[in-house]
């Protein structure tokens, strides 16, 4: 047997291995081999090294044996896998050729047998023998995703890295033989959101921070590349949608931060007031809130649940409400996330104020808003009109006059009026907005003698600038002596009352007169604050303890306004490390040639001798015996006149010049409250109304609650001249009681009868 030609193909694809079975040395000896072994030759494999692609056959191989020689009348005969319809066999010389195309993919390897015989008679001339033709691959088959295209999660936010899924590309091609089924893969579409592992087809996230409520899905595509990616090869695609599932990274948020109803009185309990809503971005079960009420409820009148299918609030009467009891409720409610994420840690929250105004059921006429917000400059002349409020009647006749008012318990100072007529509200005294930047009014209308609903007018003064910047603190700033030049004393900032819309900008410079000034300068801070720098090291106490420097602040306001503020700065001893030790006058003291020690005794000698001279002061008069505390007595040698007193002496040299336009304080005790002074008294004609005088002190001794529970008896050393009475006093007198005739007391009238009987019984006493 042969095979073909070493290295040959016929048409560069296939090639054919023939073994040949061993050689006689002679026909004897041929013979007796082909008894024993049944047949003259073997076949082994046969490869394909292409798969054939058609349309003309092609040749596999061919068959020969020993006995082909001469005139001999054989044939080869092929049967087995594909004989006779895929493979085809020449009987007369043994090529077997390919007569369709091969794929390896629906069969890799054919067997089938050979056998030489006889050509008229069919008889076998050997054995049959077996072989097998396999189908080399070759890269015929692209990679293809057969379970795509794939879907895909992974939560929000999600690191960097985080796993995806998984693709995986099939090739039909060999996978031993060659790279003809060695798969790359990578990612066309979907950067730099993700990326893919070239050799497990793993997808994973690629940029940080990716949020499901900016953008929710992301769609990738992925390629599958066959001899190991490089040019030449086959690929398949595939597409993965990416879907981020939420988490809860959303707080719930009130649509509006003042919701406000209005509820008719005779609303029934249980029935709906109101709805607020808390929007969540978040999606499911990480969207849903509960409300509740946390302020303004201390009554118990109201309720809030939550609506499962829209997610609103619903504020419910738990009470009967009355209007005329209660007209409006002021509620805070909170809306809380039912799931929290275990990273955030408490739930998120979020609350809203709920204005509440119970309506009259009489259908009283009502205002177009229920508040109203007015603007008003505070340089805005009086009788200025800042605006308007309107209200309409809801009946069907709608015809009824109305008249408006303000109502003066919230306008107390009495600021703006209303026309009763037409709502327009005017200015009535000058504002000032550093004083009240809001003015809250409530305005009432009423039809005939029904009042309707009060909106809330809030009246917001806007700013003009009337207001100079000024330091934000008195600044009092120390300098140490051994200060460097250049070093910050003291960082001075201002403050303004206005409030620009643009915000504050402050200009600092010193004065005139001190720009010059060889001590101090200042440095701009770029922060509406200014640094003040000393310009030398040679601050001495001595010399100085104390400088004053004047600095100008001027806002960027139109016009700007400006202030001059003094900045008190104090030389002081300090230690190396800058330290503040000392800031007194002993400086001064101590240079005179005193010791510390020599001044402390001095200012001794003079506490002692001052409580000396203290000890050697006369003793006052007004108390005569120490022991009797009760009396205040003192003592006058003349005598009175009777009822000439006013003519003889006036009594307003009596009056305490210190307590004469106003309250005498008491000098015998220590009162525990001042009374305001009170005007002083103004005489008559005659100059002094004694009596006046004597009830004002009697009124002010009846109400004094400093006054002590006893007498405090003042006795006038001069009684006045020309009374006809004569003199009652009997002190310093040189006669004796024996010696007195008390007749004349009987004629002085009815005022002195009692006192003349009596001396009259002790006279007749005496002669019996």
């Amino acid at each position: 047997l042969i095979g073909l030609p070493s290295g040959v193909t016929p048409k560069g694809c296939c090639a054919a291995l023939l073994i040949s079975s061993p050689t006689a040395s002679g026909p004897g000896e041929g013979q007796r081999l082909l008894s024993r072994a049944k047949r003259g030759w073997v076949w082994n494999q046969m490869f394909v090294l292409e798969e054939f692609s058609g349309p003309d056959p092609i040749l596999v191989g061919r068959l020969h044996t020993d006995l082909d020689v001469g005139g001999k009348n054989i044939k080869y005969v092929l049967a087995g896998e594909g004989a006779g319809t895929i493979f085809a066999i020449n009987e007369l010389t043994g090529d077997i050729h390919a007569m369709k195309r091969l794929d390896r993919e629906e069969k890799a390897e054919y067997t089938l047998t050979a056998q030489v015989v006889n050509a008229d008679t069919d008889e076998p001339l050997e054995p049959p023998s077996e072989f097998i033709i396999k189908v080399q691959d070759i890269n015929d088959n692209p990679p293809q995703f057969n379970e795509g295209p794939y879907r895909a999660s992974v939560p929000e936010m999600s690191a960097v890295g985080t796993p995806v899924t998984r693709v995986t590309a099939t090739d039909a091609d060999d996978p031993v033989y060659g790279n003809s089924a060695r798969l790359v893969y990578s990612i066309l579409e979907g950067q730099p959101y993700f990326s893919v592992e070239p050799n497990s087809g793993e997808c994973r996230i690629a940029l940080h921070g990716m949020d499901r409520e900016m953008r929710e899905e992301y769609l990738v595509v992925i390629q599958a590349k066959d001899m190991g990616g490089h040019m030449g090869g086959l690929s398949g695609t595939t597409t993965v949608t990416v879907t981020l599932t939420d988490i809860n990274d959303n707080p719930p948020k009130f649509s509006k931060s003042l919701y406000e109803f209005v509820i008719p009185e005779d609303l029934p309990v249980g029935k709906m007031g109101g709805k607020v809503k808390a929007n969540d971005r978040d999606i499911g079960e990480n969207s849903k809130s509960t409300y509740s009420i946390i302020e303004g409820d201390d009554q118990g009148m109201f309720e809030i649940v939550t609506d499962s299918q829209t997610q609103e609030g619903i504020l419910r009467l738990k009470k009967p409400i009355d209007y005329e009891s209660k007209r409006a409720y002021t509620l805070k409610v909170e809306a809380t996330n039912v799931r929290s994420e275990p990273s955030s840690g408490a739930p998120f929250k979020d609350t809203a104020t709920v204005k509440i105004v119970v309506e009259d059921s009489d259908e009283p006429p009502i205002f177009f808003k229920p508040v109203y917000l007015l603007e008003v400059n505070e340089n805005a002349p009086v009788n200025t009109v800042i605006g308007t409020v309107t209200a309409r009647d809801p009946d069907s006749t709608g015809n009824c006059p109305r008249r408006y008012f303000i109502d003066r318990h919230t306008d107390l100072e009495r600021q703006f009026n209303i026309n009763v007529d037409n709502g327009k509200i005017t200015l009535a005294k000058p504002l000032d907005r550093e004083t009240d930047t809001w003015h809250n009014i409530t305005v009432t209308a009423t039809e005939v003698t029904d009042p309707i609903f009060s909106p809330i007018v809030a009246i917001r003064v806007m700013d003009i600038n009337d207001n100079a910047p000024e330091f934000a603190t008195e600044y009092e700033a120390f300098l140490c002596e051994n200060g460097k030049p250049g070093q910050v004393i003291q960082t001075v900032s201002a403050v303004d009352k206005d409030d620009p819309i643009q915000g504050h900008y402050f200009d600092y410079r010193l004065v005139p007169e001190m720009l010059n000034n060889p001590n101090f300068t200042i440095k701009n801070n770029q922060d509406n604050s200014i640094s003040v720098l000393a310009k030398h090291d040679t601050f001495r106490r001595q010399k100085q303890e104390m400088y004053f420097l004047p600095i100008i602040v001027t806002d960027n306001g139109s016009p700007p306004m400006s202030s001059t503020n003094t900045l008190t700065i104090r030389v002081c001893g300090c230690s190396k490390d800058g330290i503040v030790q000392s800031c007194n006058v002993e400086a001064y003291v101590l240079p005179i040639g005193l010791s510390m020690g020599a001044l402390i005794v001095f200012l001794f000698l003079i506490v002692v001798l001052f409580v000396t001279l203290r000890r050697h002061k006369n003793e006052p008069l007004i108390i005569k015996d120490d022991e009797d505390v009760r009396e205040n007595i003192i003592r006058y040698d003349d005598e009175g006149g009777g009822e000439e007193d006013t003519e003889a002496f006036d009594i307003a040299t009596l009056q305490n010049p210190d307590g004469i336009n106003g309250y005498l304080p008491r000098k015998d005790i220590k009162p525990d409250l001042q009374f305001m002074p009170r005007a002083g008294q103004h005489s008559g004609p005659n100059g002094v109304d004694v009596d006046e005088f004597i009830n004002v002190r009697l009124h002010e001794a009846d109400n004094d609650p400093t006054a002590p529970p006893y007498d405090s008896i003042q006795i006038y050393g001069y009684e006045g001249r020309g009374s006809i009475a004569g003199s009652l006093s009997s002190l310093e007198t040189a006669s004796s009681d024996s010696d007195q005739n008390y007749d004349y007391l009987r004629e002085w009238g009815p005022r002195f009868r009692r006192l003349g009987e009596l001396y009259s019984v002790g006279e007749s006493d005496r002669e019996t």
